[in-house]
């Protein structure tokens, strides 16, 4: 129970997010700070009330940020230099 507990508040607070969702999360915080601080008024203002929505929009990592994710490859041993061949000799 405790370590299901964990392993979903591990994923909530890791973030992970793919490069098509950085990009994305990028597009929104230029977009919103552009609209947020045209007016030379209430300039302070709203530049501290568009970085909040900034932050709410970006920060999490929503499932939309999520949906190309990289294939990785994946490490055939857990030893360094394990199967590494330089000139027919092996690397430790």
């Amino acid at each position: 129970m405790t370590d299901q507990l964990l392993k979903q508040a591990q994923d909530l607070f890791e973030g992970q997010i793919d490069f098509e969702g950085q990009k994305l999360a990028e597009l929104f915080s230029t977009v919103i700070l552009a609209v947020t601080g045209q007016s030379i008024w209430t300039t302070l203002w709203i530049g501290l009330g568009g970085t909040a929505l900034t932050f709410l929009v970006v920060v999490p990592p929503y499932p939309i940020y999520n949906e190309n994710p990289e294939n990785w490859l994946r490490p055939s041993s857990g030893i360094a230099g394990a199967g590494i061949e330089v000139d027919g000799k092996k690397i430790n």
